[in-house]
């Protein structure tokens, strides 16, 4: 039975969720009133997340395996950009493209008729065939549909690379954005690949679709724990998330490791605010570890289905807990 007594002196006293020009202000202990979010733009790197605690690690690993031609692509990928005066984040989401869709090789051969470092069709418009095997022009070509993406420089760059693409498998993209960061750090000499030369990047605020998930989360304060439970009267950790989230309309993947790394953008987890994920894993330097997960609340506080005996129920953060990942997500992002 829902404890509907105890969530509406949760949300009355607690917790209050405040919409004011579709940002989301948070109210916790009576505390006045956070000042509404200002609106900002992704910056370059945002989505990979904090630089230090595992990206660069895992970033200049995948560089480091990279041959040869696969180095002299990016770094030509990189050198054209810089002639055309675009941005960094223009050359990551070229990486990122690239190495998606040829691993950073020069191909003759493809689905179809696809060809060459960025696998671009003939039959589609993209050029003739010794044109897009062509490096220079195919990175051009690239670069020329790149910036007639609406708000480029203000979304993932997996996201933007899919917009460019258009991929029958838009996820894949992401995979590569550590290691696109650390080439654009090495061989483009940008000393600061998370914002890319623009200083320190930043993420959009919560959108209201986060108070509704964390709405829908309290209202299951309660319900018992059951492992591999999606509700609507029982819920495991990523079950509860799952079904928050789809409340608000922001669909994000079924299991707990998967929404770390596909469920949104990440940030540093001291910066996260109300309705961005939390992860614990075993280690904290491998995301395959990630076992649980939950809804930050604000001022410490988050909501989650714990464990096999136990109920959904709001719980205090350990900033200091050794399992506690250095990054949290931001579901919609």
């Amino acid at each position: 039975m829902r404890a509907w007594l105890l969530i509406g002196a949760l949300v009355t006293v607690l917790f209050t969720v405040v919409w004011t020009s579709g940002t989301v202000n948070t109210v916790l202990g009576g505390a006045e009133q956070g000042q509404q979010a200002q609106l900002m733009g992704f910056g370059c790197n945002a989505a990979v997340g904090p630089w230090q605690g595992g990206n660069e690690e895992r970033g200049s690993a995948d560089a480091s395996r990279l041959n040869q031609e696969q180095r002299e692509i990016a770094a030509l990928i990189i050198s054209i950009g810089k002639q055309r005066e675009i941005p960094p984040l223009g050359w990551q989401v070229a990486i990122q493209a690239g190495m998606t869709e040829s691993g950073l090789r020069n191909l003759n051969y493809g689905d179809r008729d696809s060809l060459g470092i960025f696998q671009m069709r003939p039959s589609m418009n993209w050029g003739s065939p010794s044109e897009v095997t062509d490096p220079v022009y195919a990175i051009n070509k690239f670069y020329d549909v790149l910036q007639k993406v609406p708000n480029w420089q203000e979304r993932r760059p997996g996201d933007v690379s899919q917009a460019v693409e258009r991929s029958a498998f838009p996820d894949r993209y992401h995979r590569w954005e550590p290691m696109a960061a650390s080439l654009i750090s090495g061989l483009g000499q940008i000393t600061d690949p998370t914002g890319c030369g623009r200083g320190v990047g930043n993420l959009l605020p919560p959108s209201q679709a986060a108070g509704t998930a964390i709405q829908y989360a309290l209202a299951e304060l309660g319900e018992e724990y059951v492992w591999g439970a999606t509700g609507p009267d029982t819920y495991d950790c990523s079950g509860l998330v799952l079904r928050a989230f789809e409340s608000a309309g922001i669909t994000v993947p079924r299991v707990s490791q998967d929404q770390y790394a596909k469920g949104g953008a990440f940030l540093p987890v001291r910066d996260a605010q109300p309705g961005d994920l939390l992860f614990w894993a075993t280690d904290r330097s491998d995301p395959n570890t990630v076992h649980h997960v939950a809804i930050y609340l604000g001022d410490g506080k988050y909501v989650h289905a714990p464990q096999t005996g136990d109920v959904v129920k709001i719980s205090n953060l350990n900033w200091d807990d050794s399992e506690l990942m250095p990054q949290a997500v931001r579901p919609g992002v």
